[in-house]
């Protein structure tokens, strides 16, 4: 990945965002690697899409996000990640801040290439009181 490259762990969150406001866990799923490690709210970790897949689709359907990414990393050609901090929302006024860390590796060769999540993990931001 050459500095002139935008990071894909923009990319990564945006798709993420788009996946989760449009409520489509299919879409969701694919973002993630087949052995994909997964961290959300749930007290359990779990890997695989099919479990990314069960996973969003528990979420209701009324929430939204807010996202922006504050850190990057490269590992390589074909490794990277990086921190997000993020919002989701509902209208009724209940709402989660967290950050989000994700590990991304690029899958396939050439024009076929696709960046793809590894690892997820989101942990809720603690407010001081």
């Amino acid at each position: 990945m050459s500095p002139a490259t935008t990071h894909p762990m923009h990319a990564a969150l945006a798709d993420w965002r788009s996946a989760f406001d449009s409520h489509d866990a299919d879409a969701m799923a694919e973002l993630f690697t087949a052995d994909a490690l997964f961290q959300g709210f749930g007290p359990v970790p779990t890997a695989g899409r099919d479990a990314v897949r069960a996973y969003y689709e528990a979420v209701p359907t009324d929430r939204t996000t807010d996202g922006t990414v504050l850190h990057t990393y490269a590992i390589g050609e074909d490794t990277a990640g990086g921190f997000a901090d993020v919002t989701i929302r509902d209208p009724h006024g209940w709402q989660a801040h967290l950050y989000m860390s994700l590990v991304l590796v690029r899958e396939g060769a050439g024009e076929g290439a696709r960046w793809r999540i590894r690892q997820y993990h989101v942990s809720p931001v603690m407010t001081q009181s």
